[in-house]
């Protein structure tokens, strides 16, 4: 019963972003799925595949046949160590390939045939030991290669992808080279720009000419020994094109240090000296600036700075941007940064110091300044007084406790203030006019329990205010007073509650809104009445609303009015909330809403009528809602839906009629539902399979919940044949049956007509000769007429002319005629019944007409079962005309009488004519026994 579908959009393991219809954008992300080999139903139209941290241990030729759109391909953090020659053959369009973090330990040309238009390639943090002569000049487009951590030792084996006449970047850090020297590498100039050589344990350092014309950027951190390396550069012409030099983590003495930043003197403009090995950095300072009068950037991260002297940046006038942050300084002279007029940078984060240092109270120029996560416990009015091109202050991560109206002034250009993961209690007054220009202001991870009337009255510019995690439970009626142009608040993560939006309008000043987080509060109500006072009758431009995960209970019920006002609302975060059911109405002011997410509710079901106002719904999330079905979905009118994620639910079956009411569908995730493995699922599993536009995501997932004998089986492997109705078959069958049919039937009109006729009429008469004998068994049959006379009425002038005046006028007897002894009125099957079993003898005359005849053949077959059937000899058959056997033969017992019965035959002359009438006279006076007369037999001799 079980097997394993091999094809369709259903990508096992993989997710897939985008359609299969659009070539430009399709994504399929197969990471961390341990997969041992490359997928083999990957789409042929793909753009980006991610295959990393998997398995896999070999790449072997024909994994990517067919991926000729292919333009990125990481297959980083695997186990390869063996690529096949000729396995990137078909992807014409890579232009990056990711090998990183696997176990290659050489390097050959045909691993990369076929690849021209790659243009990155990293094969960084392998275990390479050799690289073929030849591997990269097959790359013509190549402009960037990763060998770093490798297992390579001498810089002559990267000379030939150095020389790359395309190369611009070249990463080789990490690697096992003892020296470094331009000597063994080429005897012309390289295109290289970008040199990485750090974590190299390079005993000495030369470039002793110039092929590295246009390199801008080298990094030797974390190189030499030690003891530091030997550096030579013969002529700073060499090197004159660099602009920024990394020396992070360096073993460099003081003179080392001169004499590699003497070799840029004049030319470098950024300098990376963070997390130096060295006990004299304070010396490093003296010199820096002094050797390199036009370096514009100096990062001296993580050096355990303690303090900092006056003098020891006097010769940086052209420094923009220092890092000072991960050290230790708790003090700085308060002439540190005097003479610094081009400082717009300035980051001492991650430091000890208790206030904001005097050193930084005067540098106009400053734009951004990071004092985040220090242990500043108080601010002073004066603090940023003179910093009035100031545009973005990070004071997050202290522990301040107070802000005051005071604090700020002057800062008429500051667009962003952090002040988020402090201590701070309260805001006291409006905060400083000085702060018009304002745009962000994050009070998050704080002790703030109330906000006041007017606190941001001044902060006209301000789009987003953060105040999630603190403790407000109050917020004053005007709070937000003067933040008309707040596009986003976010208050989650507090102790607000119902009473704290009905008693007073709390949005006065802020119907710009966009975005409102009140995610993780208090709030909770009894009923889905309508409210009285609607909390977001005023936001009427609000696109974005999260009300998820509210505290104690949750918010239990949904009011039916609850989003009256939000008009404009797109995207409603409503999960976790502990509500069972959705009025009606809920939606029903939302016609604009795009993304509602109800997930983590006890949501059994759903009314359809809650959607008739929001069918522009793209993203529905109702996963973990104790969902029995989705069919409430059939009726909603959800055309435009191209996200539904439902998972860990109560899901067993989805139908056809679901799916179908979601035509824009691109993306179902139903995973860890109790699906029931049996035909009720056979439609969805091969449609998962097979259908090009939507992705049924993890469906090889999927577990059977029923029955219990198949409990987690994989829905996947269900076979679905035996349950699908072929429709070919069928057709084949039916139309096979008709054909035959038809033949038949017209087979048997054209040949059995005749016999089928009479059998018909045969079993009509069978049915009436029982019911008469049935009736007359216990009676004493007394006879009307002598004879019965059968005819066509086409011999009735016979019968008229000779038959009558012969037997009745002649002879006596008395017949029974169709035209004259037949009661009018009764049914013409009844009269004939009736007028056979009243007559003792059946006269039939034969001729060609009778045997056309339907009713004759009616009357003579009555009057064959009483010959027959009564064994009574009451039929006398009088030929008209002769009649060839083959005429007779429909009629088997008309044929089978005229063998072995009397039959009389109407002669041409008038000699004949005595005998016959003398010979039918005798039959009538025949008794009716059944036994042969031999004088009556011999008439049919003649």
């Amino acid at each position: 019963m079980w097997t394993v579908p091999a094809e369709g959009y259903f990508i096992r393991n993989c997710t897939v972003h985008g359609s299969l219809n659009y070539t430009d954008r399709l994504k399929v992300l197969c990471y961390k799925m341990n997969f041992h080999q490359v997928p083999s139903d990957i789409p042929h139209n793909t753009k980006v595949l991610d295959i990393s941290i998997n398995y896999i241990s070999q790449l072997k030729e024909g994994n990517f046949k067919n991926l000729t759109n292919l333009s990125i391909l990481n297959i980083s953090k695997n186990h390869i160590g063996f690529l096949e020659e000729g396995v990137f053959k078909d992807l014409m369009s890579l232009y990056e390939l990711n090998l990183a973090h696997n176990a290659l330990r050489e390097i050959s040309g045909g691993m990369f045939k076929g690849l021209n238009n790659l243009t990155v390639l990293n094969l960084g943090y392998n275990r390479i030991k050799s690289i073929e002569p030849g591997t990269f000049q097959i790359l013509s487009n190549l402009r960037v290669v990763n060998l770093s951590f490798n297992a390579l030792f001498d810089v002559e084996q990267i000379r030939e992808v150095l020389k790359h006449f395309r190369l611009k970047e070249i990463y080789v850090g990490g690697n096992n080279f003892s020296d470094f020297s331009t000597e063994k590498i080429s005897n012309s100039s390289l295109n290289v720009q970008v040199l990485d050589l750090s974590y190299n344990p390079f005993r000495f350092f030369n470039i002793t000419s110039g092929i590295f014309p246009n390199l801008v950027v080298l990094d030797l951190s974390y190189s030499g020994s030690k003891n530091g390396f030997q550096w030579e550069v013969k002529n700073t012409s060499f090197v004159s094109g660099v602009k920024r030099l990394f020396l992070n983590g360096t073993h460099v003495s003081y003179p080392q240090m001169q004499s590699i930043l003497r070799s840029f003197s004049n030319i470098l403009e950024e300098l990376y000296l963070n997390k130096l090995q060295s006990q004299t950095m304070q010396d490093y300072l003296n010199i820096t600036c002094l050797v390199l009068p036009k370096l514009r950037v100096l990062s001296l991260q993580n050096n355990k700075f303690i303090s900092l002297q006056k003098k020891q940046l006097e010769y940086c006038m052209q420094l923009e941007e220092i890092d000072l942050s991960k050290n230790k300084l708790q003090n700085m002279s308060k002439m540190l940064f005097q003479g610094l007029n081009r400082l717009g940078f300035l980051n001492i984060s991650y430091n000890n110091l208790t206030a904001v240092p005097n050193a930084t109270q005067n540098i106009t120029s400053l734009q951004t300044f990071d004092l985040s996560y220090n242990m500043i416990k108080h601010l002073e009015k004066y603090d940023f007084m003179n910093l009035t091109n100031l545009r973005y202050l990070n004071l997050a991560g202290n522990v301040i406790t107070l802000i005051t109206g005071s604090l700020f002034s002057n800062l008429f250009n500051l667009q962003v203030l952090k002040l988020g993961s402090n201590l701070i209690l309260s805001i006291q007054g409006p905060l400083s006019p000085s702060l018009g220009k304002l745009e962000v202001l994050e009070l998050r991870v704080n002790k703030l329990s109330s906000i006041k009337n007017s606190t941001f009255l001044y902060l006209n510019s301000l789009k987003e205010l953060n105040l999630i995690d603190n403790q407000i439970s109050s917020l004053e009626e005007g709070s937000f007073l003067g933040l008309q142009r707040l596009k986003a608040l976010l208050l989650g993560s507090n102790k607000l509650t119902r009473d704290t939006f009905t008693k007073t309008d709390v949005f006065t000043g802020v119907t710009g809104l966009n975005e409102l987080q009140i995610f993780d509060n208090y709030l909770s109500y009894e009923n889905t009445d309508k409210l009285s006072h609607p909390p977001f009758l005023s936001l009427k431009l609000l696109n974005f609303l999260t009300i998820n995960s509210q505290g104690h209970n949750g918010l239990l019920h949904f009011p039916c009015n609850l989003l009256e006002g939000l008009t404009s609302l797109k995207e409603l975060h409503a999960g976790n909330l502990n509500i069972n059911e959705l009025h009606p109405d809920t939606f029903s002011y939302t016609p604009m809403l795009s993304f509602l997410d109800l997930s983590k509710n006890v949501l059994s079901t759903i009314d359809s009528r809650v959607f008739r106002m929001v069918s522009g719904l793209t993203e529905f999330i109702l996963s973990q809602s104790r969902l029995e079905s989705l069919d409430f979905l059939i009726r909603a009118n959800l055309t435009k839906l191209k996200v539904l994620r439902g998972k860990r639910n109560e899901l067993n079956t989805i139908n056809e009629s679901l799916i179908h009411s979601l035509p824009l569908l691109k993306y179902l995730d139903l995973q860890q539902n109790p699906f029931t493995c049996d035909c009720d699922n056979a439609w969805f599993i091969n449609w998962s399979f097979s259908n090009p536009q939507t992705q049924v995501i993890y469906f090889n997932k999927f577990r059977c919940g029923y029955p219990p004998n198949l409990k987690d089986m994989m829905l996947e492997s269900m076979r679905t044949d035996s349950c699908v109705i072929d429709i070919n078959l069928i057709c084949f069958i039916s139309s096979t049956t008709l054909v035959t049919v038809t033949l038949v039937v017209s087979f048997i009109y054209h040949f059995l007509r005749w016999h089928l006729i009479y059998g018909y009429y045969l079993i009509l008469a069978f049915l009436y000769d029982k019911k008469h004998r049935f009736q007359n068994k216990e009676k004493k049959i007394c006879y009307e007429y002598d004879a019965f006379i059968s005819y066509n009425t086409k011999d009735e002038p016979w019968v008229v002319r000779e038959l009558v005046p012969h037997l009745e006028d002649t002879q006596g007897w008395k017949l029974c005629l169709h035209h004259r002894d037949f009661e009018p009125g009764k049914p013409i099957i009844d009269n004939i019944v009736e007028s056979i079993y009243k007559s003792r003898k059946t006269i039939c005359i034969i001729s060609r007409n009778y045997l056309e005849s339907e009713w004759c053949s009616r009357e003579i077959q009555l009057a064959s079962f009483r010959l027959f059937d009564e064994k009574k000899d009451i039929l006398i058959l009088v030929f008209l005309e002769d009649i060839p056997t083959s005429r007779l033969s429909p009629y088997y017992r008309m044929r089978k009488m005229v063998k072995k019965k009397t039959y009389l035959k109407w002669p041409e002359n008038d000699n004949g004519a005595r005998v016959f009438w003398h010979k039918l006279n005798v039959a009538l006076n025949a008794e009716e026994g059944y036994k042969k007369d031999p004088y009556i037999n011999d008439l049919n001799e003649n």
